[in-house]
């Protein structure tokens, strides 16, 4: 395969993506001769086309005389000749919008940017949690409810309070519960959840040959609080919208699709990959190693809490996607959301 095109070769490869981008549709030598900024005989076009297609740019559909872009073919387009545009100035007041200003927990950011990447793109947006690493637990405090039921509500990061209701199978006094609390807060204030998981288990391991087993207590609590934390997870918007993408719409692929976007755990491996990034990175067909993914294109970011990364957030859709469109939106939603969540501003209430 050519390393590079020659400037006519370059410059039909981009037309023919465009125009089958915005179309949808099998790109006639035609169809090029008139969009060309040079004039040139269809015949000419269509020697060129030739030429592409041996280089496995792009291929011709048995029910269409014109061609349609291969995976290597958007490949070359995204590395070679795309010009991302800059973000449009209405879209880029409207992430920052949604996203800095107000109380919003961690969880409605997250919710909010998977709408907007979706609603943005018209395909799908997504979004994993924040690490556990850089979620540092502020203050837990328990209260007692009826049926051996427990309020726990936990402060993390500046001022997030997340709320939970544990079953633990019997009742605790009042007094019981504000001594947990503070044995609590006063070992483990100040670390990231998922050391002080670690930690916890250590504690719930070693009070099991304690006299004293007050810690092993506190630290059993304590751990109902923040198991719901352990699971990684994802939000993810606008998954109905891939359903109106033509290339998209075989029952069977729309199936296996919708079962990796519910069941999670293999694209939680594919943006665990990305994590590492130092900006975006983007999946074409079979490039994420996800045979359920062929035909689609994945374009991702991390974005940062506090200078470190917390997540990835993401688009989803088909190959035939406005690259230069999707690159800036994932970008400044990446960096907005970072912001967002590190500016301390989360104040909402999350029960689980």
């Amino acid at each position: 395969m050519s390393d590079k095109l020659d400037p006519r070769a370059a410059a039909l490869l981009k037309l023919l993506i465009e125009r089958h981008v915005h179309d949808g549709q099998p790109v006639g030598s035609r169809t090029l001769a008139r969009a060309f900024q040079v004039e040139l005989s269809p015949a000419t076009i269509r020697n060129v086309m030739a030429d592409l297609e041996d280089l496995g740019f792009v291929a011709s559909p048995h029910t269409s005389a014109g061609r349609v872009p291969t995976q290597a073919g958007y490949r070359y387009f995204v590395d070679s000749l795309l010009a991302p545009e800059p973000l449009a100035a209405a879209e880029q007041a409207r992430i920052a919008n949604e996203l800095l200003p107000g109380n919003k927990s961690s969880a409605d950011m997250l919710h909010t940017v998977s709408g907007l990447l979706s609603r943005l793109s018209s395909m799908a947006g997504v979004v994993t949690v924040p690490r556990r690493n850089v979620t540092v637990l502020r203050r837990i405090e328990f209260l007692n409810l009826s049926g051996g039921r427990v309020l726990a509500i936990l402060v993390v990061n500046q001022r997030e309070v997340q709320n939970r209701v544990l079953d633990m199978g019997r009742d605790y006094s009042s007094q019981e519960l504000e001594r947990y609390a503070n044995i609590i807060n006063e070992t483990f204030a100040g670390r990231d959840l998922l050391s002080l998981r670690r930690s916890l288990a250590e504690e719930l391991s070693e009070a099991q040959t304690r006299v004293n087993q007050m810690l092993g207590e506190a630290a059993k609590l304590a751990d109902a609080a923040l198991r719901n934390q352990e699971a990684d997870d994802y939000v993810i918007a606008g998954g109905t919208n891939l359903l109106g993408f033509q290339e998209l719409a075989d029952v069977g692929r729309l199936r296996r699709l919708f079962d990796v976007l519910d069941q999670k755990r293999e694209l939680l491996e594919l943006f665990d990959q990305c994590l590492g990034a130092s900006g975006v990175q983007i999946f074409i067909g079979d490039e994420s190693g996800y045979q359920v993914l062929d035909g689609c294109s994945l374009v991702t970011a991390p974005y940062t809490i506090d200078g470190q990364v917390a997540g990835v957030l993401g688009v989803i859709g088909p190959t035939r996607m406005a690259y230069q469109r999707i690159i800036p939106l994932v970008s400044e939603a990446a960096r907005l959301l970072g912001t967002g969540l590190g500016s301390g501003l989360g104040s909402g209430l999350e029960s689980r």
